[in-house]
């Protein structure tokens, strides 16, 4: 018996490309195998739907792409001249953001950051999202000009402890600091970023920020900017019931009350005992059907508690403050796939059939979280003969397993097929890729539709 599906949600884009066998066979002769391929054409439509959210908001607004979630040229190229942000986080990122087009005032850098990257980020001018006293400092220290800052701040309460930001008991002490340097610290405004996705959790850390600008105005700063951060979610499933019935058939497995869907005794986080399964699986979250957009209108819809009962949005226009926010996987949700192709079919000795391919597990996720969408096999038309199978990766590891769970497939796959990846153009490309034994890295490729076919280049090369 073959184990529930799983479908993709998959762009209109993306989809007719993987309809056209002939360009999907194209690229990979073109380029080899395996490959990540990415659609700037996606990322702008993403793009397009949070600037429509943000224009029917009274509020002025910023968008910076967080190039983290991705290393490709053509998407920080894509953001450069769709005239948003950046949010770089590296000295290597800032690199790319100042090449791809980006002026300085357009460039925002955060996370958590050593002397060289404090040194990089005050030379090129750029914003810099303080996250500690210490970098604050260094930054009083070093500048010879004033240096716009955003303070990243946290322990707010109801959120769970976070290693990030300057939490809100030390706020005297970062303004202090920026009181004693006028003449090389300016505040632009304040930052938040939870890894959540609860309205609510976010409504909280806006009153609180607020709350922080007001001491601010007291102190004789004149802050203008709310950084809301990232964490918009992605849209995976194209069937949120068929992502369901999958997990509970898993769960069923698991406890040996149906047919075993996982590999030996992994549990994918799940905690078994006494005939049910608890705890949060280490699952992407794919169960999420709610898309960035609708996420970013229900914030600033949302009443501020203290305020009134009135809508965030509003709340920050009447107070001429401007909404910031990071979005990454956001704007990269569903505009990347990655290609392989099957190298071999073979039978385990626990009777479960491996179907190997030309790349490893950590090319498309990373290693402690599983692939639970199901890939797409692109065999040549034939029957349909639904069955279950695990996909295997290149490495010498056992835990090089693909997919760590049986996955439907709807004829047995055969070498040489090609196998699709969804939706990987957020971290799962390059969070933790792995090259080794001496493989290479997997190239990323341009996608474009035009009228005439499809258009295909090398990721550096997109203009």
């Amino acid at each position: 018996m073959s184990p529930p599906a799983v479908p993709a949600a998959l762009h209109p884009v993306v989809a007719a490309f993987l309809a056209d066998r002939a360009a999907v066979c194209a690229a990979l002769e073109r380029f080899g195998s395996p490959l990540h391929l990415v659609f700037p054409q996606v990322f702008t439509d993403n793009l397009t739907a949070l600037t429509e959210v943000l224009d029917r908001a009274r509020c002025g607004s910023r968008i910076c792409y967080a190039h983290k979630v991705n290393r490709s040229s053509a998407f920080v190229r894509t953001a450069a001249r769709a005239g948003i942000g950046v949010d770089v986080a590296s000295a290597a990122e800032l690199r790319s953001a100042l090449d791809a087009g980006f002026t300085p005032d357009r460039i925002e850098i955060t996370g958590p950051k050593g002397l060289p990257l404090v040194r990089a980020a005050i030379a090129a001018q750029v914003t810099i999202n303080v996250d500690n006293l210490w970098e604050l400092a260094r930054i009083a220290d070093l500048a010879d000009t004033a240096v716009p800052v955003l303070l990243r701040l946290s322990g707010f309460p109801g959120s769970a402890p976070s290693r990030f930001g300057i939490d809100l008991a030390a706020v005297g002490e970062a303004f202090d600091l920026l009181a004693r340097h006028p003449d090389r610290l300016t505040l632009l405004g304040v930052a938040f970023h939870l890894d959540t996705a609860s309205t609510q959790e976010r409504v909280r850390a806006v009153g609180e920020c607020l709350t922080v600008i007001e001491r601010a105005y007291a102190r004789g700063f004149t802050p203008s900017v709310l950084d809301i951060g990232g964490g918009l979610r992605q849209v995976f499933s194209a069937d949120a019931a068929a992502y369901d019935a999958y997990d509970e058939a898993l769960r069923a497995g698991l406890l040996g009350q149906g047919p075993a869907l996982h590999w030996g005794t992994g549990t994918f986080g799940y905690h078994v005992a006494g005939g049910v399964t608890t705890g949060t699986p280490v699952f992407h979250k794919y169960a999420n059907t709610e898309s960035a957009a609708d996420i970013l209108a229900e914030l600033l819809a949302a009443p501020l508690p203290g305020h009134g009962g009135r809508a965030v949005g509003a709340v920050l226009a009447d107070n001429l403050l401007d909404l910031w926010l990071e979005p990454g996987k956001a704007v990269a949700d569903r505009a990347g796939i990655t290609v392989s192709q099957v190298e071999f079919v073979k039978r385990a000795g626990n009777g479960a059939t491996l179907v190997h391919l030309d790349l490893s597990r950590d090319t498309v996720t990373a290693a402690d979280q599983e692939v639970l969408i199901d890939p797409l096999v692109l065999s040549e038309p034939g029957e349909s003969a639904p069955t279950g199978v695990f996909f295997a990766g290149r490495l010498c590891l056992e835990r090089d397993l693909v997919t760590q769970r049986q996955v439907r497939v709807a004829r047995m796959p055969a070498p040489g097929d090609p196998v699709v990846f969804p939706n990987t153009g957020a971290y799962h490309m390059d969070l933790s890729a792995a090259n080794a034994a001496m493989h290479p890295t997997t190239p990323k490729v341009v996608v474009h539709q035009s009228d005439s076919g499809f258009l295909l280049c090398g990721d550096e090369e997109w203009r």
